[in-house]
């Protein structure tokens, strides 16, 4: 990541604080103080159009009351009462939503190791990505430098680092298969049980089934977690979904992408991802069998993760997603745009499943599943935070969904995963000051998501400013 990243994706941002008390203020260090613009303990936001995250139609002309890092009034403007002394924000021709609440993010990014598939931290500008780009919340899926993650989501809580609030997962629960030097491995349910039970008591609060993990590895990861109520999520393969809702998964990661179903006589604990993805390929859009499995989800009250960016086809689309391609150092936008052009006309089987795999969250999502959003900021090296949870929204969109269902998904749904839907998630009365303001309607173009201009996080605030050459990289 090179400096520009932030200047790109909002122009910079400088941090405000709306105060609590004053013997409760939060405390920022100098370098986070530098870029605090407005200290206010009132701010009023005002005539602005809501689309208050609960899939509630958008109000026009509201003004939004932020008193103590809390949401304490929303209404029309003219009935609201701006108190003296309040910081006025005027919002006139532009849009207020929810912080987004993102639950498919990492703090890393694709870095090879000679010929291997590799990833490798990135502590620094990632937190600063997300912020800048709307999400106040995030769920890091799956974790390769679980104590970084964790110091950095208590750094940011001390006011020592820009970042989103976070849940962090615990590392992968895999078993030894694939050559990732980065990932971490367990051999056995015994083993599985013993990380659970070791990064639980560190402060994870999450865990994640990957693809050659057994029926026994989830069956010990959830008789761990489930006591101490913290969730599991799975990028499944070895296990079908349904076999992972009879033993008690949460979630499920990139919609129904890692759904091994549908393979024809598939052996237990055996993952084959080529011919699990053959067999969605060939899976009729409208059939019966997705239905069936649909319906046995929701039962079972297991969530979705839809991660349509990271699977995003290359033909006739952005190089990077979100616009994010300066965010890279030149070497990688050259690799980035070579790979791109490599595949332009050549990804039609992608472009086949893309289509049906945005079909198939949609009929999860209208047949009552809780869809939450998330973006995957790994894989092939095309999506970065920040700019790929703008994209997710615009893909929803895609998908069929209407801007303020796609919102919902990316705001109120992911705060209802975590259990915090009283604190996050829309924007009501009483609820933490997590807001994001829009430069534009998404409603009339969902493409201005991108011109986010003010993100507010509790006592934070990220304003369209410059951030100069001052962030770092790494």
């Amino acid at each position: 990541m090179v400096p520009s990243a932030f200047q790109r994706l909002l122009l910079g941002a400088f941090l405000s604080c709306l105060a609590t008390m004053p013997s409760q203020a939060q405390q920022f260090t100098p370098q986070v103080q530098e870029y605090i613009k407005v200290n206010a303990p009132t701010v009023a936001l005002t005539d602005a159009k809501v689309i208050d995250g609960t899939g509630r139609p958008a109000q026009l002309h509201q003004t939004v009351l932020l008193q103590n890092g809390r949401i304490v009034q929303v209404g029309p403007a003219k009935k609201v009462k701006v108190p003296a002394g309040a910081q006025v924000i005027n919002c006139a021709g532009k849009t207020l939503i929810p912080g987004l609440v993102m639950l498919h993010e990492h703090l890393y990014y694709t870095m090879p190791a000679g010929p291997y598939f590799n990833i490798a931290q990135m502590p620094y500008s990632f937190p600063r990505l997300y912020l800048a780009g709307g999400a106040t919340t995030i769920r890091t899926a799956g974790s390769i430098e679980p104590q970084t993650d964790l110091a950095i989501k208590r750094m940011i809580g001390e006011g020592k680092l820009i970042g989103p609030d976070m849940d962090v997962t615990a590392p992968y629960i895999e078993e030894p298969s694939m050559d990732i030097p980065a990932l971490n491995t367990v051999k056995g349910p015994e083993d599985a049980a013993a990380t659970t039970r070791f990064w639980a008591d560190k402060g994870c609060t999450s865990f994640k089934m990957y693809m050659h993990a057994t029926r026994a590895d989830l069956a010990a990861v959830v008789r761990e977690a489930h006591p101490r109520k913290l969730k599991i999520t799975g990028h499944l393969c070895s296990i079908t979904y349904r076999e992972a809702a009879e033993l008690g998964i949460d979630n499920l990661e990139h919609g129904f992408m890692a759904s091994s179903d549908f393979q024809p006589n598939k052996a237990p604990d055996v993952a084959d991802y080529p011919a699990a993805r053959k067999s969605l390929l060939r899976l009729p859009v409208n059939s019966p069998e997705m239905k069936s499995l649909i319906g046995f989800l929701i039962s079972k009250k297991v969530a979705l993760t839809s991660t349509l960016p990271v699977f995003e086809p290359y033909t006739n689309r952005e190089v990077v997603l979100g616009g994010g391609l300066e965010a890279l150092i030149p070497q990688l936008q050259e690799r980035e745009t070579a790979t791109w052009k490599q595949n332009q006309l050549k990804d039609t089987a992608s472009v086949r499943l893309f289509k049906k795999e945005m079909a198939w969250e949609k009929q999860f999502y209208d047949a009552g599943g809780l869809l939450v959003a998330g973006t995957d900021p790994t894989g092939a090296g095309r999506t970065i935070a920040g700019y790929s949870n703008r994209r997710q929204i615009e893909l929803l969109v895609e998908a069929g969904f209407t801007p303020v269902q796609a919102i919902k998904i990316s705001t109120l749904n992911g705060a209802t995963y975590l259990g915090r839907e009283k604190e996050i998630g829309s924007i009501e009365a009483g609820k933490q000051a997590d807001l994001v303001l829009i430069d534009g309607d998404p409603e009339k173009d969902i493409q201005q998501v991108r011109k986010m201009e003010i993100v507010f996080k509790k006592a934070w605030v990220s304003i369209r400013r410059s951030f100069s050459n001052r962030c770092g990289a790494k």
